[in-house]
């Protein structure tokens, strides 16, 4: 009796993990099932299969996630979505002039490059081409190539730890911004990596971007979840980051550090993180003692109070003593000016803050000034300057006055940083120009704005009305009998559904993790283990290659929340308690997961995987028909709906046809809201992998490649990576 009561457990697990691993009422669906086998009763498949956690939908039936507190920043929301999408395209945002947030996501949200688009991975080796400036082809895809593509067993043919990535900038240190230009002050470095015969190109990233469109619905950003779903107005770690502080005018004459804490803001989060690796590379001393600045309208001197003790800080001289302070450190303000010969002081950690230096060099350039914009763009058609660049307002600090409330701008006092220690000197703001150290309080909060303003753009790139979306929103016809069939693998014996759930195709979006950020799974060794809701290892990669969500942030904490919530951490960093209690004991499955993207437009965003390492839909689907390329190496963070799927041919055709069906033609066609300021991208650089030519300084010349201006009823249909779907 008691082991066919085990064997009939043992089953009725096995079943639960083929129906869906991921359903929310894994647990009380389970004790159910086994307290009804434990009184003697038999049990169908029928009545414990609860089908799946998110069904799909039309994603017009999905609100748009917003910050309830957004109204505390944002005054004019027309004009912030305006500020977001001119500094989402404006190249003069990266250090060389060129650089821009588009650069990596002006195709359908993602990059459809092919040259000088290689990552070696770990090892710095090139597997693919010997050397970086290669032209990638089709053969070169899939990386993990087999004799028998339904087979992960069979002999592997050729396999590469090579990522398709995105080209960024050549490697420099960064010295300052050069007041009036676009193009950053740098030093060139030596890089051995990117290089051909030892002229440096451009820098490769170590993953494949995701799209951007309809990422809102995200409740965390990045592969590996590190853009938080609270903004803190500094980067992108929210309440991870103890000193995160923007600075609060509550009257002109008066700033005092404050947190803001925004929710439903990985985008902004998302945002401020990609400029960090280019701006502010000096240290800043932490922790940072909060300060209130006070400028007296009378005697004009600077009062400033330490706000946690209220303890006013300065000496006779006038000047702040910040060594006489027991407990504070040595980044608090000081008063009047800085001592004549500082003392540098070691910083405990680097610090880097996009806000101050890229706030210096755009508050005072013309938006998208080295690019047109087409007059009837449909956000930035009436700043457009038609045939002359940029638009018609003469600095960005014009649009942060009207798209954000003045006390987050407009004060009497100026911020002066120490380069070397970070220190903060708080001085009355001059008649004349400042300093490239010295910074107004709209430059100093600039992250706040850069954050904000990119979010409330990225919010309106949303494509749901696909033929999917016609279709559930009742055209019958939206969909063809193929497309139907594909519909049905993907819900059924595709498994697709179980980590694809919902009208955004991903269980990573607000809506399914808002409320249960934490998760039980049977894994792919039938054992039971706590995960981060929407972070799947599918064994694209061994593990050990990448542990996206599994690896830590700059402050050494986990970056997976099962793993905060197992050390103690998760409401003291994340500001709730966990949904789950997981205990020291607890297993854990994070490593190798990764934050599972929406599906849709997914027709023209190859390549496919973090590590791009899949040129077209049926290689993707073959990838899942066989369960994967390193089941085995992954099996203890494996998800346990990757296995055989036993597809046939015409399966796997429906479900390429039904993924097609995704596709927004807004999108394809660079329609409203998909339309665009014009661009210029780095496309690899003149030669080949063996030789370039040099532009100075070692660094190969720019090929660059250009994206017209389009406006809002769209252009030519956009032309996908390598073909790989045309």
């Amino acid at each position: 009796m008691v082991a066919t009561i085990a064997a009939q457990i043992a089953t009725l697990r096995q079943l639960l993990s083929n129906w869906s691993n991921k359903v929310k009422r894994y647990s009380a669906i389970a004790a159910l099932v086994v307290a009804t086998i434990l009184a003697g009763h038999t049990v169908s498949a029928q009545i414990i299969d609860p089908g799946p956690s998110q069904p799909l939908a039309s994603l017009k039936t999905v609100s748009i996630p917003e910050p309830d507190n957004l109204k505390d920043f944002v005054q004019n929301k027309t004009a912030a979505i305006a500020l977001g999408k001119s500094l989402f395209w404006d190249m003069q945002l990266g250090s060389d002039g060129i650089q821009s947030c588009a650069s990596c996501h002006f195709h359908a949200g993602a990059d459809n490059r092919s040259k000088n688009q290689l990552n070696p991975g770990a090892g710095n080796v090139f597997d693919i081409g010997g050397n970086p400036n290669y032209q990638l082809t089709a053969a070169d895809y899939p990386f993990h190539k087999l004799s028998d593509s339904n087979n992960r067993s069979s002999t592997v043919i050729a396999d590469s730890n090579d990522i398709t990535g995105d080209q960024g900038v050549f490697k420099a240190k960064y010295v300052d911004v050069n007041p009036g230009s676009a193009q950053d002050i740098v030093t060139p470095l030596k890089d051995d990596v990117f290089n051909v015969n030892s002229t440096n190109v451009r820098q490769v990233t170590g993953r494949n971007s995701p799209s951007t469109i309809n990422a809102v619905f995200n409740f965390r950003n990045f592969w590996d979840g590190r853009a938080q779903n609270i903004f803190n107005g500094v980067n992108e770690f929210g309440s991870r980051d103890p000193n995160a502080f923007v600075l609060k005018a509550t009257n002109p004459n008066r700033i005092l550090d404050v947190r803001v804490n925004l929710k439903n803001s990985s985008l902004a989060s998302q945002a401020v993180g990609p400029p960090l690796s280019a701006f502010e590379t000096a240290a800043e001393s932490l922790p940072i003692a909060p300060l209130r600045a006070t400028l007296s309208e009378t005697t004009g001197e600077v009062t400033v109070i330490e706000a946690t003790t209220q303890e006013v800080i300065k000496d006779s001289s006038g000047v702040v003593n910040v060594d006489s302070l027991s407990g504070v450190s040595s980044d608090v303000a000081k008063q009047a000016k800085p001592p004549k010969s500082p003392k540098p002081s070691k910083p405990l950690r680097p610090l880097k803050r996009v806000g101050r230096k890229l706030g210096k060099k755009l508050t005072v350039l013309r938006p998208l000034g080295k690019q047109l914009v087409a007059t009837d763009d449909s956000v930035l058609g009436s700043y457009s300057r038609a045939s002359q660049l940029g638009l018609n307002v003469a600095t960005y600090a014009t649009l942060i006055q009207q798209a954000f409330k003045p006390e987050w701008w407009r004060s009497n006092l100026i911020v002066q940083v120490d380069p070397t220690t970070g220190d903060r000197t708080i001085l009355r703001k001059p008649a004349g120009a400042l300093s490239t150290i010295q910074y107004t309080l709209m430059e100093y909060n600039f992250s706040l704005f850069f954050g904000l303003a990119v979010q409330a753009y990225e919010s309106t790139l949303v494509s749901n009305n696909s033929p999917f979306d016609q279709y559930f929103d009742g055209n019958a016809s939206a969909l063809s009998d193929r497309q139907k069939r594909g519909l049905e693998v993907f819900q059924n014996q595709g498994k697709c559904i179980n980590c694809h759930g919902g009208a955004e195709f991903t269980n990573a979006s607000v809506k399914n993790v808002k409320d249960e950020r934490l998760e039980r799974m049977i894994m792919g060794d039938s054992e039971e283990a706590i995960y981060d809701n929407g972070f799947y290892n599918i064994a694209v990669r061994p593990t050990s290659e990448d542990l996206g969500v599994g690896g830590n942030d700059p402050f050494g904490n986990p970056l997976s929340e099962s793993r905060l919530a197992q050390k103690g951490l998760f409401e003291k960093l994340l500001g709730e308690k966990p949904n789950i209690k997981v205990s020291a004991t607890q297993r854990i499955a994070a490593d190798g997961a990764f934050k599972t993207p929406g599906l849709r437009n997914v027709e023209l965003t190859a390549p496919y995987f973090h590590n791009g390492g899949q040129l077209t839909l049926e290689q993707v689907v073959e990838f899942y028909n066989r369960g994967g390329d390193f089941h085995e190496q992954n099996i203890d963070n494996l998800d346990a709906d990757i296995q055989n799927l036993n597809l046939s041919a015409e399966n796997k055709a429906d479900l390429v046809d039904f993924l097609k069906s995704l596709t927004d033609d807004r999108v394809r066609y660079q329609r409203a809201p998909f339309d665009h300021p014009q661009l210029f991208v780095p496309n690899g650089h003149p030669g080949d992998r063996n030789s370039n030519t040099d532009s100075g300084n070692a660094q190969a010349t720019d090929q660059l490649l250009e994206i017209p201006a389009v406006g809002r009823n769209g252009g030519n249909s956009i032309i996908n990576f390598l073909a790989s779907s045309q």
